[in-house]
């Protein structure tokens, strides 16, 4: 049997883990993140990486096969939904395809209105 890795302890430790085309993807939607929301904490939940607007409420990421999923991503104001309508997998989860183009200033703007709606 083969050495079984450590869960990664950081979201840094957890993108570096992922073969190099969803690393790239992976990477750019933490540091888009990490833009939209300065001075977020930053950890691991539910085994994935999440950058948190409260003790309570945060943005959670992680890399799939063939996808970078966002969650929960619940029902935004009308003209922000529409613009993510497309990339919805369920009622609170969108889907980043890698062989897609990746809508980075969307996922900023998303994760700007989800944290305005939570620390308000």
């Amino acid at each position: 049997m083969g050495e079984q890795k450590p869960a990664p302890t950081t979201v840094d430790e957890y993108v570096a883990g992922f073969p190099d085309d969803a690393r790239a993807v992976l990477e750019q939607v933490c540091a888009t993140l990490r833009a939209a929301l300065p001075g977020a904490e930053e950890k691991i939940r539910y085994g994935m990486p999440a950058l948190m607007f409260t003790d309570r409420y945060g943005l959670h990421f992680a890399g799939w096969k063939k996808h970078v999923g966002l969650y929960p991503v619940g029902e935004l104001e009308p003209t922000l939904e529409t613009e993510i309508a497309p990339y919805r997998a369920q009622k609170d989860t969108v889907q980043f395809f890698y062989a897609k183009p990746v809508p980075y200033d969307l996922i900023g703007r998303v994760a700007s209105a989800l944290a305005a709606r939570h620390t308000d």
